[in-house]
């Protein structure tokens, strides 16, 4: 009887992973539109498919270059933002934010290791909000769906973010406040490849055998992971074009006033998935009538409040320094998105 219970335990948890994936949502989605409304269907897969095959040589470097900074170590390039007068960690991490080639996981060891060696919060706090914001397979997928105009502007605003966020820090701890910023720290590791703040990156990652290996796993595991969340992300856009009224859009994030784009940042909070789907999703909107400004205040907004990103802060911070996060990230998105509109 265990044994039965056990078996019908793991497939009930395969089942639900199955379905928890894009691909499943994928197919959902697409029978859908072909029981409910078969005449769209083809323009619907049309407009993906076409969508789709045009990133194709966005994803192709995205995934190429990733797997090379992972096989080279650069991990430790990011390390070294860590070291010096705090002034300099901070300039450093806000800038570096964005190069960081670590999964969603690797982000919590690598920050508990720097701050069990002393880095300062507010150094820290410059990484956490350029983090989520802008790496360069995001990069290159935002220009492809969105045009390099927009995705240079959201690499620039990460940094100011960053910037910005650690400057502040730095004052709030000098008037006395964050006295005790962080929790109990235990380093872990999530098994996703080497300590990320020792050693010295190998450039030429293709000399050594384990270093091939990895770009070779990285490779595939980003290239599936890119796919499959694109594949999503142009699908859900072509609904999203093909269903959702125009007007309705505009009414809600279209202008050029402050509240469509302070809209925009509250909406991105609990709507955004990753930096993979927004870009396309951001398309549609647009197409139907949001402005740039809230395009890109949902962008980032929603980066910063993402799970991912929230958790490596969580697990590390005590709730004032967590809500101070928060704050800055929602404040920064809908400046952003003032001052890109402004620009734009």
């Amino acid at each position: 009887m265990t044994d039965v219970t056990q078996t019908t335990g793991t497939s009930r948890a395969n089942i639900k992973d199955w379905l928890a994936t894009p691909w499943t949502v994928i197919v959902l989605a697409l029978l859908a539109v072909a029981v409910l409304d078969p005449a769209l269907l083809e323009a619907v897969v049309s407009f993906a498919a076409r969508a789709f095959v045009g990133t194709l040589p966005y994803i192709g470097l995205a995934v190429m270059l990733i797997a090379g900074l992972k096989a080279a170590g650069a991990e430790s390039v990011i390390a070294d933002a860590f070291k010096g007068r705090e002034t300099r960690m901070i300039v450093m991490a806000g800038l570096f934010g964005g190069l960081a080639p670590f999964c969603s996981c690797e982000v919590i060891p690598f920050i508990a290791g720097l701050l069990a060696l002393g880095a300062p919060l507010s150094a820290v706090m410059a990484f956490w909000l350029s983090s989520p914001l802008i790496d360069p397979p995001t990069l290159l997928i935002t220009a492809a769906a969105l045009g390099w105009p927009f995705a240079i502007g959201k690499a620039v605003i990460a940094v100011a973010l960053g910037l910005s966020g650690g400057f502040a820090i730095k004052a709030a701890m000098a008037a006395g406040w964050f006295s005790d910023p962080l929790k109990a720290v235990r380093q872990s590791r999530c098994g996703c490849g080497p300590d990320p703040y020792s050693g010295r990156p190998v450039w030429r990652f293709w000399r050594d055998s384990p270093r091939r290996a990895t770009f070779r796993d990285e490779l595939v595991s980003n290239g599936v992971f890119l796919i499959k969340w694109l594949a999503l992300a142009y699908v859900l856009e072509a609904l999203l074009v093909t269903y959702v009224p125009a007007e309705m859009i505009a009414g809600l994030v279209g202008g050029e006033g402050v509240v469509p784009i302070g809209i925009a940042a509250l909406v991105g909070m609990p709507a955004y998935l990753n930096s993979y789907v927004a870009p396309p999703l951001l398309a549609g909107l647009m197409e139907q009538g949001m402005s740039t400004g809230a395009a890109m205040s949902f962008m980032i907004a929603g980066a910063v409040s993402s799970v991912p990103a929230m958790a490596a802060v969580w697990s590390l911070v005590r709730k004032p320094v967590f809500a101070a996060y928060l704050g800055l990230g929602v404040t920064g998105g809908i400046v952003s998105g003032i001052v890109f509109q402004m620009v734009v």
